[in-house]
């Protein structure tokens, strides 16, 4: 299934494993954060799959970066299919140490961020008559975190996002699914003691592809993903 996608904040790791799964499923995949070396890197390995990669630097906290990079999309590949709303950036800070310059960018980059490029993408789902917005969730997108105000507040609005922007586009066609990861992530830059423990970015990208994929009858709202050595 040939499509055009835009993951919106990318990076080793997961962000990438998501490119590249979905690039091999022959999609046209726009490349969107602030590292331009990075980005051209894997935009030239995606343009030796079955897709093809686009390299857009773009810092997701200014919306008119973000409708610029909108259109360099367009233009390359053709309106927007997919919508991947996966940036987030916050400190690890509790109530009292967080600054308001750190809890404003956590806000920025997450759901202001997932606004604007929902905004974006959903224009041109609307005249195409259908498409899928995916929101990476995570455990306290469900639960807050202790010392850390700034990643729950972000990854609880990105929820409630999600789940309005569900309700309200849905009757159109549009899908909009928020995946929660309730676990650690393996990281793609060092060893871990048990692989076993954490999520494989692998897998998880597989689930993405899945909802793409689900028949509108049996739309999954909010994915539930967590290593099967987590303890319920």
């Amino acid at each position: 299934m040939a499509c055009t996608v835009v993951i919106a904040g990318v990076g080793p790791g997961l962000g990438e494993s998501i490119a590249r799964r979905f690039a091999a499923e022959g999609c046209r995949v726009g490349l969107f954060a602030r590292s331009a070396s990075y980005l051209d890197d894997l935009a030239a390995d995606l343009d030796g799959t079955a897709g093809a990669g686009l390299a857009v630097p773009t810092d997701l906290t200014d919306p008119d970066e973000i409708a610029a990079g909108f259109e360099g999309v367009r233009d390359a590949f053709g309106p927007v299919d997919v919508l991947v709303n996966h940036a987030s950036a916050a400190s690890w800070d509790g109530l009292t140490d967080i600054s308001t310059e750190s809890f404003d960018r956590a806000l920025a980059v997450g759901p202001k961020a997932a606004l604007h490029c929902s905004q974006e993408a959903v224009g041109d789902m609307r005249e195409t008559g259908g498409g899928t917005v995916i929101f990476t969730g995570a455990t306290t997108s469900v639960r807050g975190r202790e010392g850390a105000v700034g990643f729950s507040a972000a990854k609880f609005a990105n929820r409630g996002l999600a789940e309005s922007m569900a309700r309200e586009l849905g009757p159109e066609g549009i899908h909009v699914a928020h995946v929660v990861l309730d676990g650690g992530i393996l990281p793609p830059d060092r060893d871990v003691e048990n692989d076993e423990d954490y999520l494989d970015p692998d897998a998880i990208a597989d689930s993405y592809w899945h909802l793409v994929e689900q028949d509108e009858s049996a739309w999954t709202l909010e994915l539930d993903l967590r290593p099967h050595t987590e303890d319920f």
